[in-house]
Order: structure tokens, then sequence, then C-alpha cells
């Protein structure tokens, strides 16, 4: 937060950052870059609850994913799950849409390990690390619905803009992931 407690969020911008916080944050800009995916962007304090969220949803005239990173009580099997951000989480809803065991929150270690990522920065760009297919991207239907695809960069302090379409169909197959398509009911 700044001083005078205003959450700062910079003017759109449709170029990648000057300089970069992590390898992820580089690979993403050069991979849209590559894929001549267009993107609008905002820079940000550090943004961490679906709350600080709702302001740069605002600015960029769009809707915030939520994205969870979740496991198997054995961790040998892993998740990305991407929903609107204003709806609940329940473990059990979630497995039984994929017909797998409950599942629970990945610990933070292996966010960094896995994705490239720390917690609150979460994101489906993440693929882009995980050569070995690790992971399983499940979206639920209502995201895929949306026009606009609203995701942090891999950092906490810079959030994009996409096309929906671009996401599913251009970024995943670059990645060599698949994504799962689920409805899921609260």
């Amino acid at each position: 937060m700044n001083n005078n407690n205003t959450f700062y969020i910079s003017e759109i911008k449709t170029t990648k950052p000057t300089e970069f916080n992590s390898f992820l944050q580089e690979k993403v800009y050069a991979t849209l870059h590559c894929l001549n995916i267009p993107f609008e962007r905002v820079e940000t304090d550090e943004a961490i609850t679906m709350d600080d969220c709702t302001l740069i949803n605002q600015k960029l005239n769009m809707k915030m994913v939520k994205t969870l990173f979740l496991c198997n009580r054995q961790q040998t099997e892993f998740y990305l799950f991407i929903t609107v951000g204003n709806k609940p989480f329940r473990s059990k809803n979630f497995s039984h849409a994929l017909g797998i065991s409950r599942v629970s929150f990945a610990p933070a270690a292996l966010l960094d390990e896995m994705l490239g990522t720390s917690i609150g920065a979460t994101t489906v760009l993440s693929a882009l690390v995980d050569i070995e297919q690790k992971i399983q991207i499940v979206f639920d239907r209502d995201v895929v619905n949306e026009q606009w695809y609203g995701c942090s960069d891999g950092t906490t302090t810079c959030y994009l803009k996409i096309e929906t379409k671009y996401i599913l169909n251009d970024f995943l197959r670059f990645t060599n992931h698949e994504a799962k398509i689920v409805d899921i009911n609260i």
C-alpha cells in the first residue's frame, strides 16, 4: 500500500515491463510476443486477495480469475484449477467433477518449485515452467465462457487482460497442456 492507504494501479500498458521480477514473468512476455497474443496490463501494489483484484478488474474492465494449486493427499497428482473470483472453492465439488479422490491445497513450498510463483501469484501462465506436464490444468466452464481472462503475470504486482480464446487455444497448445473444462456447482 502507498502511504496514503490507496491501492496503486498504473495506467494501462500494452508493452512488456522494462524490468522483470522473475524468470517466469520474463518468459510470459516473451511467449505472448512470440505467439502474437495482444494484452493489456497494469502494475500495482502487491495484490494478494480477491478484494485487491476488484480494483484491478475495474481498471482493466474484466474479471480476474481465481487460480488454485491443488494436489492429492500423496502429493503425486497436481491440479491448477481456474475458476471465477467470486465462486467459493469446495474440494468435494471439484473432486466430484473430475471423478477423483479429495484434493487439498498444495504446500506453499511447491509454488516456486513447480509453478515459479509465490503465494498470491498463481497463474495458468505457469504452464510455461511445467515442461514435464506434471500439472493438470482444469477450467471452470464459467471462466471459459468469459471473453476476457484476467490473471497475474507470475508476480503479485502486475496483472494481465487477455482474450480467453488465446489462453485456451494458443497459449496452452504452445505449452503442450490440454485444458479440462468442468462444470462446478456450488
